[in-house]
């Protein structure tokens, strides 16, 4: 498993190297930014500078390639001001699912008001339920079903999250708190994602009623 501190070191040497003082915020999302990392999981970094051109995008890249574990490397880079003039919603999940290595989210907090966690809650419903219904239809794929459980999980966060004001970052943890519903599409995902077998048809027809549920609640 990566040495996640030591690659962040050099990540950051390498970055200030290439983009100095024009970097305005680094930060960890992912597994290893909840301490759930495994040998495969990405090295999921985020970097926002003050303004970002096509070719700076492509010195990124080529920076990336000059890492190890470049194989790994995954994330989201951006300009500041585009993210501020992001989709509100959107910005829920980013900004707390986001450790900081440099810098601060703390000025996106006025954007996630209620409206946009409810948004963020109403467009995951959605998703889940047109994602479903195609798959019980036509793709007919435990590996699709995997990613939408995974989906309905950080939606449940972002229900527990409007339902007690607090943002809950591992999954187990959210057990403790959500409604019954809830705790089981939580316990399918972490069933899942542990490895546990795949009952396809009864499995999509929870998440079905479930979404479905909550399209029409929200």
């Amino acid at each position: 498993m990566v040495e996640i501190t030591a690659w962040t070191n050099e990540f950051l040497q390498a970055l200030n190297e290439h983009f100095a003082d024009r970097v305005w915020f680094v930060g960890l999302q992912g597994s290893y930014s909840r301490g759930e990392a495994t040998e495969t999981s990405d090295i999921d970094i985020v970097v926002i500078l003050d303004r970002i051109s096509a070719a700076d995008i492509q010195t990124y890249n080529a920076m990336l390639d000059t890492l190890p574990h470049r194989e790994l490397i995954c994330g989201f880079l951006s300009g500041r001001e585009e993210l501020f003039r992001w989709e509100p919603s959107d910005l829920f999940q980013f900004y707390y699912d986001t450790t900081p290595i440099k810098g601060s989210l703390d000025e996106l907090l006025p954007l996630i008001d209620n409206a946009a966690v409810d948004r963020a809650i109403k467009i995951g419903a959605c998703s889940i339920y047109h994602g479903c219904v195609h798959n019980m239809l036509h793709e007919k794929s435990e590996d699709i079903l995997k990613g939408l459980y995974k989906a309905a999980s950080i939606t449940v966060q972002a229900i527990a999250f409007r339902q007690t004001g607090c943002y809950i970052r591992h999954q187990t943890d959210l057990l403790e708190v959500v409604s019954p519903d809830e705790r089981a599409i939580t316990e399918t995902f972490l069933h899942i994602k542990n490895g546990g077998a795949v009952a396809f048809q009864e499995m999509s027809e929870m998440l079905f009623e479930w979404a479905k549920k909550w399209v029409c609640k929200t």
